[in-house]
């Protein structure tokens, strides 16, 4: 568990995690919302880059986020 702990930004739910793959950062949110952010990115800017990436965007966020999830399991 990171010492900085961040909230989701649509519902409020802790972070749970955070997982460094390939050269990316992955911050995993008890909601399961799980954006990739800058791992350069240091831990007192993540909250406001949150805020300003994907708050009051949740809708458009979520369908861009099925629509992707429906070519990668349509194209096999």
């Amino acid at each position: 568990m990171p010492f900085f702990v961040l909230h989701c930004p649509f519902c409020g739910a802790p972070e749970t995690d955070r997982i460094n793959l390939e050269g990316d950062r992955f911050l995993v949110f008890q909601c399961m919302f799980t954006p990739q952010v800058d791992p350069s990115l240091p831990d007192d800017r993540l909250e406001d880059h949150l805020r300003r990436t994907y708050e009051g965007s949740g809708a458009q966020y979520f369908r861009s986020m099925c629509d992707r999830m429906h070519l990668f399991f349509t194209q096999g």
